[in-house]
């Protein structure tokens, strides 16, 4: 049996705002495993404890580079360590010429496109100097580069936290920009149920199923309450299936939007600053505490 220690009981109640002691039960029950005992507070509690997927826990800006023809372009997340760094004109800069230079040579990773020219010299030198002298660690997190079926459009939100890159095929610019937006404000996982990834597909069956049981439901009903949560799943995840944001009747799917426009979309791509990482925080009396030491022992 793992330890459970205070330190893990307070990750996950930050992650769920699930209560202390509840969280405590659900790492006991999970032997430590935190993914775990995030999916045993989500049965417990329902979807209060999904809270941690949306939040934004690191710092940086994203940017988009396309082509006058729309045919081409790329979206690209570039990180730091506070939202001072990310105001800076010479680190928006970096943003900024890191996504053409995606657009333009197409490199294979983050670590081709560290050695592409830039400046006076290269990403890589350009990042290093730029670190020397703000003092702040910054890195290339992510991109994609697209070469559209359709037209390419894009959506910065946010200052620069949030952006969208659609690949729109008929249609005119007004929808385009109302489907990026759209994307921006519901934040879909995929265009639709083909591209959710089977796990995640798994992990809502199986909540699904245990929440039953805990509310006493008969088990020849599990399998279709799980197929009807799952079915509920993705209409919220996925675009096409997503009620339109501006739909006058609140009802008109993406998918029917698009039917009555004569278009389609190809693909999208969503980025969220800081998505998934662990953000720095300061805890500015602990550093004054601790300068106030190390000074006395000198």
């Amino acid at each position: 049996m793992a330890a459970i220690t205070a330190s893990m009981v307070a990750e996950l109640r930050a992650k769920t705002d699930a209560p202390m002691m509840e969280c405590k039960k659900a790492l006991t029950e999970a032997d430590g495993d935190m993914g775990k005992a995030e999916e045993i507070l989500r049965v417990k509690l329902g979807n209060k404890a999904t809270k941690a997927a949306a939040r934004i826990t690191a710092e940086g800006l994203v940017a988009i580079s396309i082509s006058p023809d729309g045919k081409l372009g790329s979206i690209i997340e570039v990180n730091c360590e506070t939202d001072f760094v990310a105001k800076n004109d010479e680190f928006i800069a970096l943003t900024k010429a890191c996504a053409d230079l995606v657009a333009t040579h197409n490199p294979a990773d983050v670590a081709a496109l560290a050695e592409l020219p830039c400046g006076e010299g290269t990403v890589e030198s350009t990042r290093t100097a730029l670190v020397g002298k703000i003092g702040e660690n910054m890195s290339v997190r992510r991109f994609v580069r697209v070469e559209a079926q359709g037209k390419l459009v894009s959506y910065i939100h946010g200052g620069s936290k949030i952006a969208v890159l659609l690949d729109l095929v008929g249609g005119d610019e007004q929808l385009g920009k109302d489907l990026a937006m759209h994307i921006a404000a519901s934040k879909p996982k995929a265009l639709n149920a083909e591209g959710v990834p089977a796990e995640l597909l798994d992990t809502e069956r199986r909540i699904a199923i245990e929440k039953a049981r805990a509310d006493n439901k008969p088990e020849a009903m599990l399998e279709k309450i799980a197929e009807g949560t799952v079915q509920k799943y993705l209409k919220d995840v996925t675009l096409l299936a997503q009620v339109f944001v501006k739909a006058e009747d609140g009802k008109q799917t993406v998918e029917q939007l698009l039917k009555a426009k004569g278009a389609s979309v190809a693909g999208f791509t969503l980025y969220v600053v800081g998505e998934g990482l662990e953000k720095r925080t300061n805890d500015f009396a602990a550093e004054v505490a601790a300068q106030a030491a190390a000074a006395a022992k000198n």
